[in-house]
């Protein structure tokens, strides 16, 4: 059994081992941590170096890259310039043809206007010497007309007279005068006044009514030194004195103291070459030439 002095003994002994081992660990953790170190800062230089290496790589690259791009966009740039300007050639081309049509438009349009204006110039004087044949065709339209009316009367006139120189000659042949518009018939026989009325009924007219001086001197003049019975009578009222045609005396030219009314005469007779004391009133009863008149165009 051991003694307290043994243990104390042992006790010191561990210790002191217990005290060597300390400071080799420690030696041992020292040299430990530097090697450690050591390789750490191997592997960090290493790692840097490769870091590095990589950095510049990826750099290179990329710069490469860029430049890749930076040559497409310069290429495509380059060729939307040369489109671009192509295309501006194209529309500088198109602008001159432009401007080209655009001025011969310009001076077929100036020309086009001188025209118009032409045109409207020669469609006024047109227009002008339109209006001015208008006006000389209604003029001579006017004018033939009037001269259509004209020849249309004349016509007439001629035909009128054609028919009245038929008239004339054919009344003429048998006994008639002209005067007027009226022919006159004095008879080579004698009658009495009635018979000497129905004498010119039957001739298409009546006993002479004289109504006017020129009638009265045509009638003498033809008459001569004869004497004739004319168409007036007092038959119906005593002094009333009535043409054939029933319209009473106005305008007379009786002889001195006619009518005097003698033995109941009441009918007229010219007797004179006295134009205005040629008529004296005569028994109906006796037997005398006669005057007829009628109208010369019925």
């Amino acid at each position: 059994m051991e003694t307290g002095q043994d243990i104390y003994s042992n006790l010191r002994t561990e210790n002191k081992f217990d005290c060597q081992d300390s400071r080799d660990v420690l030696f041992l953790n020292n040299t430990l941590h530097e090697g450690m170190s050591v390789d750490e800062d191997d592997r960090g230089t290493h790692s840097t170096r490769k870091t590095l290496g990589l950095n510049t790589t990826r750099r290179v690259v990329c710069v490469v890259l860029l430049c890749v791009l930076l040559l497409i966009a310069v290429t495509v740039l380059w060729i939307k310039y040369n489109n671009l300007n192509t295309e501006k050639d194209q529309l500088k081309t198109s602008y001159n043809n432009l401007t080209v049509e655009r001025d011969e438009l310009q001076t077929s349009y100036n020309n086009l206007t001188v025209e118009r204006d032409q045109c409207k110039s020669t469609n006024y004087d047109l227009n002008r010497e339109k209006n001015q044949l208008t006006n000389e065709m209604i003029n001579v339209q006017a004018r033939y007309n009037d001269t259509k009316d004209k020849s249309e009367k004349l016509q007439k006139e001629k035909d009128a007279l054609q028919k009245k120189l038929t008239a004339i000659d054919s009344h003429a042949k048998v006994g008639w005068r002209y005067l007027g518009s009226r022919f006159y018939y004095i008879s080579t026989e004698q009658k009495t006044w009635s018979e000497s009325r129905q004498d010119c009924r039957s001739r298409g007219g009546d006993l002479v009514i004289i109504n006017s001086r020129e009638e009265q001197e045509f009638i003498i003049k033809q008459l001569g030194n004869n004497e004739a019975w004319i168409g007036l009578s007092d038959r119906d009222t005593e002094g009333v004195w009535k043409w054939v045609d029933g319209t009473r005396l106005t305008t007379a030219y009786w002889g001195d103291g006619e009518p005097n009314n003698v033995g109941d005469e009441d009918c007229a007779e010219m007797l004179s070459s006295h134009i205005s004391k040629s008529w004296n009133d005569r028994l109906c009863s006796a037997q005398l030439s006669w005057i007829c008149e009628k109208s010369a165009f019925q």
